[in-house]
This record gives C-alpha cells, sequence and structure tokens, in this order.
C-alpha cells in the first residue's frame, strides 16, 4: 500500500453491495518527500527548492493532490478491472501514469509550468471557490498517449 494513500473496493453481506473506498493519509508527517512533494523537499531525484503552498499548508496541499489522484483512479478503475496500463496487481491508473506532472513541460524534479499567486508566490493549476488555489494531477489521455495538465 502507498503510503499516500490508497484505493480499493469491497464486497458486502451479498454479492450485490460491492463499493469502493479511498484512504489518504496526512501527508506532511506520512513520508513527505513523497507524498507532500512539489511542496516538500523531495526524498530522492533532483533537489530543487519545493514550491509554496497555495493554502499555506503543506500537508493539506499534499493531501489535495491525493486526494485528487485516488479520486481518478477509483472513478476509472473502481474495482480493478476498469482502466489501467500495465499488469493487474500493479496498474498505472489516470494519474499514476503521469507522475509528478502537474503543468507543461514538467520532468522530474520539476512540476511543470503552473500559475503563481503574485501576492504569495504559491503555485497551483486550478482555480476553486471562493478564491482557493489547489495543485492536482495531470491525467493520462489515452487518445493522445500523454498526459493532459489544465495549465
Amino acid at each position: 500500500m502507498s503510503k499516500c494513500g490508497t484505493h480499493g473496493s469491497l464486497t458486502g453481506a451479498t454479492v450485490q453491495e460491492k463499493f469502493t473506498y479511498i484512504w489518504v493519509g496526512n501527508s506532511e508527517t506520512q513520508c513527505p518527500g513523497q507524498c507532500a512533494w512539489p511542496f516538500h523537499q523531495p526524498i530522492y531525484g533532483p533537489q530543487s527548492p519545493p514550491l509554496v503552498a497555495p493554502n499555506n499548508d503543506v500537508g493539506l496541499d499534499g493531501m489535495v493532490i491525493n486526494l485528487a489522484s485516488l479520486l481518478a483512479g477509483t472513478t476509472t478503475n473502481p474495482f480493478g478491472n476498469g482502466f489501467f496500463q500495465g499488469p493487474k496487481d500493479a496498474p498505472l491508473e489516470a494519474t499514476s501514469a503521469c507522475p509528478g506532472v502537474y503543468g507543461k513541460g514538467a520532468y522530474p524534479g520539476y512540476a511543470g509550468d503552473l500559475l503563481v499567486d503574485p501576492a504569495t508566490g504559491a503555485s497551483y493549476n486550478a482555480n476553486a471557490a471562493n478564491g482557493r488555489k489547489y495543485l492536482v494531477p495531470a491525467l493520462f489521455d489515452p487518445s493522445t498517449q500523454t498526459c493532459s495538465t489544465i495549465v
């Protein structure tokens, strides 16, 4: 199981009662170099400075990334027989096929070209209600065989 989070499915009392679940850990306390990157120094690879978290909370903003990734995986591969690449016991799903990609031009150690809040210096790629900003992962696009980003 990933230290950042996981998703899966279980069967209830009857076979007809199948449901999915998602678990996301606190990315600041559970392996922040993996689960909170790019807002925390990575545990391996290029050691570029971390980005400023858009909500000024490395743990929360890292959890948003992990939750978004797992929501995409749960939606496209809810019971382990949906969209994925590779072997069934180690699938690459909609976002796990694009690790560390958040903006165009991303490469290992560089999250990509992102929007930057001029007031705080925070990096993000998605605007939300009440002026909130978030960083969400790229999704694999099977029609182009590339990682598709918001910005």
